[in-house]
């Protein structure tokens, strides 16, 4: 199977048996986990015992060889193995005097390489956007522009070349958008940046949604440490929802609504978000009416639903007159973007507090205070049903067990047992933050409006705060800092670690797309101008053709990949050919 070697073991050791055992290096703190036993040897026909075991390929293993009874550790071996390789371990005596063992690997067939498939696909789709370019620069020139229209539609030739050719104006484009204005009425223009982070957040969670083509690191991280592309993905798309909250709310008051009004769309808004989270999240299209008994309630829409309402209420009650426009007097200009929200900031900080003294204070039956590690057989399987420490009690304790979500990332690495929801009551606290963080981040494109380098400037400073609060809490390790990084759990950590990371992408994309106009955000705009129907709709055809098919070899990275990427496209097209026909779908 795909992420397996085959692993022979030979024992010529003519009077024991063996015990084989293996400890993955992605395991922190894990039990060493019996694999085989291997039989001795048969001295008279000097057949030796054999045993065959697969072995994962994702992580380096730690292989432990000692005697059937236990008692003797006999060698130890650390070795990373290949996709699809074919590998014996041979343990023979050295010296029958010292009784000396050797444990030899040997290579019987060479693993493949799993990695082709992506370049390959990396170099078509470059070689499209080479095309494209290129398509682009010749259409600037007017007699190869003439042409192509006129071949295209000779009738409409004229009225084709007199306009913008396709791309939709200022004008129609904020009066035919479904959101309200994001920007002052002296500048109508719509930021592309924001649609394009939000895009290119989606577009990757779609395609790791699908599957990532079967790669380990396309798929969550089992509990603490390396941020994987997935680990990023929703972050990313709660922040840039923040950013959005700022401006469009912004918008909305300038135009004189009443804060009452708003503040019913924004309940309403948040309602609809978390009835289609519920819905998509149960998918029970062909096995008959869904079953309260085992109904998930958590999920990424849901999160959303009460990240949006919660953070959406809190600016609109506590926005200030004349505090984005700069007319309010400040003691310290530097904070300008900061001090008139004092009462916001000050509600963010209760709620963390709160986060903190649930996950470290409170009492979880047979657990110790304050765990936060994934149980099963990690922790020397001290505590296997522990999974999430309080975080995972909470949502035991008011929504049930068969009401979030049955198989963790953890299940695979720590063997875990216990269901645990990554997008569970406790986690929302710090998806809280991290909009807020988002929000923070509108605030500084209101107040310094068209001032791009102190936009800039300001991103990063936010940047690198968040950074240094980050290295603090993790004292740049993996697991031994006082709150590791955890997306399972959303921790604080993880919180101001993928916001130092989405300040500096949101002032990348802002350089290239706002101020310098170096790329105009496609193809990644596109989806991020109808986010909430491509998430939606990639949920609910997931299983539909031609997003999926049978596939010839299911064990075939090469496969999975060509599947997925070719979802993944399909939906970049599909929010393509809505944004030319003004369709865009809003809650």
């Amino acid at each position: 199977r795909m992420d397996q070697a085959l692993l022979l073991i030979r024992n010529e050791l003519p009077a024991q048996g063996l015990r084989l055992a293996a400890l993955s290096g992605a395991c922190h703190q894990c039990l060493y986990q019996f694999l085989a036993f291997v039989p001795p040897s048969n001295g008279s026909l000097r057949e030796p015992g054999t045993a065959a075991v697969m072995v994962d390929t994702q992580h380096p293993l730690t292989l432990l060889l000692s005697g059937s009874a236990g008692d003797r550790e006999l060698c130890k071996i650390q070795y990373h193995f290949g996709e699809f390789g074919n590998y014996s371990l041979v343990v023979k005596t050295l010296s029958t005097s010292t009784k000396t063992v050797s444990c030899d690997l040997v290579i019987n067939e060479g693993p493949i390489n799993s990695y082709l498939p992506i370049l390959f696909a990396f170099l078509v789709y470059m070689g499209i956007f080479a095309i494209l370019i290129v398509g682009r620069l010749f259409m600037k020139i007017d007699p190869v522009r003439n042409w192509v229209y006129k071949k295209l539609n000779p009738r409409e030739t004229d009225r084709l070349i007199n306009s913008e050719l396709g791309t939709p104006n200022t004008t129609d484009s904020v009066s035919s958008d479904p959101t309200p204005r994001l920007w002052s009425t002296a500048s109508q223009q719509r930021l592309r940046s924001l649609d394009t982070f939000r895009g290119l957040s989606l577009i990757i969670m779609v395609f790791v949604n699908y599957g990532g083509g079967k790669y380990w690191f396309f798929k969550h991280e089992s509990w603490n440490g390396k941020l994987h592309f997935p680990s990023a993905l929703f972050s990313r798309f709660v922040f840039i929802m923040g950013t959005s909250i700022s401006l469009s709310l912004s918008s909305i008051l300038r135009w004189g609504s009443s804060k009452w009004k708003v503040l019913g769309k924004i309940f309403w808004r948040s309602f609809l978000l978390i009835l289609l989270g519920i819905i998509v999240v149960n998918p029970n299209y062909c096995l008959g009416p869904l079953s309260w008994d085992n109904l998930r309630i958590p999920g990424v829409l849901q999160r959303l639903g009460f990240t949006y309402l919660v953070v959406a209420a809190l600016e609109l009650l506590f926005t200030r007159a004349g505090a984005e426009s700069g007319t309010l007097e400040m003691s310290c200009p530097a904070l300008q973007d900061i001090l008139p929200y004092w009462p916001q900031w000050i509600f963010i900080l209760m709620l963390e507090v709160v986060w903190l003294c649930l996950t470290f204070l409170l009492p979880v039956p047979g657990c110790p205070r304050g765990y936060l590690g994934p149980g099963g057989i990690g922790d020397f399987g001290n505590y296997p049903n522990c999974t999430g420490g309080a975080a995972g009690y909470i949502d035991r304790l008011l929504l049930g067990e068969n009401h979030i979500y049955q198989h963790p990332s953890s299940s695979v690495i720590y063997q875990t047992v216990m269901p645990y929801d990554p997008e569970g009551i406790l986690g929302t606290i710090n998806t809280i933050f991290m909009a807020f963080l988002g929000l923070q981040a509108g605030k500084i494109i209101l107040f310094y409006r068209d001032q791009h380098k102190q936009i800039m400037s300001r991103f990063l400073i936010w940047s690198i705060v968040m950074g240094i609060i980050s290295a603090i809490l993790t004292k740049c390790s993996k697991e031994e800092g006082f709150i590791p990084i955890n997306k399972n759990l959303w921790s604080i950590s993880y919180v101001t670690t993928m916001s130092c990371f989405a300040f500096i992408l949101l002032l990348l994309i802002y350089y290239l797309v706002d101020v310098k106009r170096l790329w105009s955000g496609a193809p990644f705009f596109y989806p991020g101008m109808n986010s909430i129907l491509v998430y939606i709709g990639h949920e609910v055809f997931e299983n539909y053709f031609p997003f999926k098919w049978k596939m010839q070899d299911s064990q075939s990275h090469a496969e999975h990949l060509t599947q997925n990427l070719t979802a993944t496209t399909l939906w970049v097209i599909i929010s393509y050919v809505l944004y030319r026909r003004r369709i865009f779908w809003k809650i």
